[in-house]
């Protein structure tokens, strides 16, 4: 099995991406190994804090762990935003594959001095086997439905991610991976979300010799996701899409059947809900056109 470095060094080659998709509960695990599987590509399982605080950071090391082994499959376990370093410990404590230092509230310069000692911490506990990611520029943090741009977010091609910041970012602090603001957004804005822009990905990647990740992808069109992954993106996250498809289905499921006590029926058409999205996500990123 290969390693998450191999995998993003592949993607990179190749102009294609990983799918990174949160999850909080055993299901949302099981979707997104079984679409990975069913398609036979890599996958990343992501949690944020409060999906780590639920699931728990150490349980869902060891339940990848099984699945991964048993099915001799590349799947991959990030830390999604993490906001302190006493929580990157912890995740990096838990042997997950990478961990995402979310510094983008800061100044770039507390964010730079944040970020580098998560790096540092990284190199010194797992020799660089654990990747670390920094992000620069503020996309919102909700993954809901939203009326509108979160406040604070940077939108607007003047306010986005500029190639010189994320060069200097980048060569300080010693990260492995980016995750620019170029016009995502976090959650799914009623009405359309804002237009990513490839141009400045095309920029930022000519400054860096790092891999970018493409965040709050939800709501984006398959065309906008797919030049940005020509242009340098190799890593795409997806969250409220899953969350949306989860909830529908849940819902329904329920609903057909007022007395259906048995969880593992009435929840799985919701991982089945959640697992088709998940394959149609990987479909665009381009992964499994490699393979026929």
């Amino acid at each position: 099995m290969l390693s998450l470095g191999d995998c993003l060094k592949e993607a990179q080659s190749n102009q294609t991406a990983l799918g990174h998709f949160n999850v909080s509960t055993l299901d949302g695990i099981w979707a997104v190994a079984d679409a990975a599987l069913a398609l036979g590509v890599p996958v990343i399982i992501g949690l944020s804090e409060g999906e780590r605080d639920y699931v728990g950071p150490n349980q869902v090391r060891a339940v990848v762990d099984a699945i991964k082994v048993q099915r001799k499959q590349d799947i991959f376990l990030n830390a999604d935003h993490t906001y302190s370093f006493e929580r990157v410990k912890e995740a990096i404590e838990a042997g997950f594959d990478s961990v995402i230092f979310d510094g983008a509230k800061l100044s770039l310069e507390e964010n730079i001095i944040e970020t580098k000692k998560c790096v540092e911490y990284a190199r010194l506990t797992s020799r660089g086997a654990i990747l670390v990611e920094g992000e620069l520029g503020f996309i919102g943090s909700s993954s809901g439905i939203l009326d509108g741009i979160p406040r604070g977010a940077v939108v607007g091609e003047e306010n986005m991610t500029k190639a010189g910041e994320a060069r200097r970012f980048v060569e300080e602090t010693g990260i492995d991976l980016l995750a620019p603001a170029i016009g995502n957004i976090h959650g799914l804005i009623r009405g359309g979300d804002p237009a990513l822009n490839v141009s400045r990905v095309r920029e930022i990647k000519k400054s860096v010799a790092v891999p970018l990740v493409l965040h709050g992808a939800s709501g984006n069109t398959a065309e906008e996701i797919r030049q940005c992954v020509k242009a340098g993106v190799v890593i795409v996250h997806v969250n409220t899409e899953l969350r949306m498809a989860y909830r529908a289905a849940l819902v329904k499921s329920l609903s057909e059947d007022h007395e259906e006590l048995s969880p593992y029926k009435y929840l799985k058409p919701a991982k089945l809900a959640m697992q088709k999205v998940v394959e149609e996500k990987l479909k665009i990123f381009g992964m499994s056109d490699m393979l026929q």
